[in-house]
């Protein structure tokens, strides 16, 4: 698709947004996929006793999976149409750096081997594919300032990496520069196009602890944490239904979605969703159904923000210095409700709990087999008070203190497998 350019003469910068032509079709195909999604809706069967009159139990099951394959792929193809849509919105706006910078950045990185061929700042839009309660802080914020985009080569066999030329120009341009995710990690010889984003104010350290359930050799516990270069973390954890390579299978397959939804740009509550109603569709009458439970932190990296969802996850907790907040959401796990079949199944999915974030703030996630391993000592209360007695510390180190503890409490038994994540909140600017 061919982009085109405006107001470079009378503003000074270059806006890119797609051709008109490459928009149309862009719109065109969206419009098609919210069609197809609308022809394949359709009620659900059998809702009403008398329709069950003269209909074997197998008939029934075989029309309800149907009907519930539809919703997946309705639902899949109106947020493909969502994000098109989306896409054929966006502009980017280039702006020239001024001579001094230019000439003081070329030069520069000339003397260290590196060819500067051009140098732009870029207004990226803001489209980033977060739920209504975090795009209150992501409008509020120019997604961390503009970004800095750089094409340049080496002229040296063992080149620079990328963030050693990202320290390079935050010293040269005064700002804190870090090379974005989707940019290459080291300078080649080939001429390629680096971006430099702005670094977040607050960084996450992190550090886990796990337990494989005794007789067992496979956690059925997994986790995952995605990071975006607009300044976004997302962590993941999901808790597979029953234990060893079954379970860590289906929360695998859990993680393995999401991940893979978030990266093409669905939205968070659309992704889970999604996976859910994937599970329902998917499930087995022999092997039986996925109900891994699924923990979401998602954090705000530039404002200190979070926030928490439950799909059948454990409690979490949110320490500020001594102070420990439990973070707790009803609901069960995937695969269980369909989105479609009650209002109310849908509203769970989508539950939020949003928290401000501080220097030296810890977010504790965790299975339900840590705190079921803490009967004894009163489940949440026992891990809130040792929470609270807890000094400042490394996470990894934190981690492996809270199993210790849990451990302990049951007595060396490991009755379900265990996993603690702790996140480590520090402010950058202080």
């Amino acid at each position: 698709m061919m982009l085109t350019t405006v107001g470079r003469e009378r503003q000074g910068q270059l806006s890119i947004c797609l051709s008109d032509y490459g928009k149309g079709r862009l719109l065109a195909y969206a419009d098609s996929f919210r069609e197809l999604a609308r022809s394949y809706r359709g009620e659900m069967p059998y809702k009403q006793p008398e329709e069950l009159e003269g209909t074997s139990r197998q008939q029934v099951l075989e029309a309800r999976r149907l009907w519930e394959n539809r919703q997946v792929l309705c639902d899949n193809l109106d947020e493909m149409s969502q994000i098109m849509a989306r896409m054929a919105a966006e502009i980017f706006r280039l702006r020239p750096l001024s001579q001094r910078e230019q000439k003081l950045v070329i030069r520069s990185l000339k003397q260290e081997g590196i060819t500067v061929l051009d140098l732009f700042y870029i207004d990226m839009p803001n489209q980033e594919t977060v739920s209504e309660e975090e795009n209150k802080w992501e409008t509020e914020r120019d997604a961390g300032g503009a970004a800095l985009g750089v094409q340049m080569r080496t002229q040296r066999l063992a080149g620079h990496s990328s963030q050693e030329v990202a320290d390079m120009l935050s010293v040269l341009l005064g700002r804190r520069l870090m090379v974005s995710v989707t940019s290459p990690q080291q300078l080649q010889e080939q001429e390629a196009t680096y971006l430099f984003v702005e670094e977040p104010r607050f960084v996450v350290l992190s550090g886990s602890a796990r337990a494989v359930k005794e007789s067992e050799t496979v956690s059925g516990d997994n986790y995952s944490i995605i990071q975006s270069d607009r300044g976004w973390m997302t962590v993941l954890l999901s808790d597979g239904m029953g234990c060893g390579e079954q379970a860590s299978a289906d929360s695998s397959q859990v993680l393995d979605m999401m991940e893979k939804m978030l990266e093409a740009g669905f939205e968070t509550d659309m992704a889970v969703e999604l996976v859910n109603s994937a599970l329902l569709a998917a499930g087995d009458p022999v092997t039986g159904q996925n109900m891994s439970t699924l923990d979401i932190c998602s954090l705000d990296l530039y404002h200190g923000m979070c926030v928490f969802r439950k799909i059948g996850g454990a409690a979490s907790f949110l320490k500020s210095n001594s102070y420990v907040e439990q973070i707790s959401l009803p609901g069960l796990p995937l695969g269980v409700l369909a989105a479609g079949e009650e209002e109310a199944s849908q509203g769970a999915l989508r539950q939020s709990v949003s928290r401000e974030l501080i220097d030296n703030d810890y977010i504790i996630m965790m299975s339900d087999g840590v705190l079921d391993a803490l009967q004894e000592s009163g489940y949440e209360n026992a891990m809130i008070h040792y929470l609270e007695g807890m000094r400042e510390q490394h996470p990894e180190e934190m981690a492996k203190n809270l199993l210790q503890f849990v451990l302990h409490c049951s007595q060396g038994r490991i009755a379900d497998d265990m996993t603690i994540l702790v996140l480590g909140v520090f402010d950058s600017h202080r």
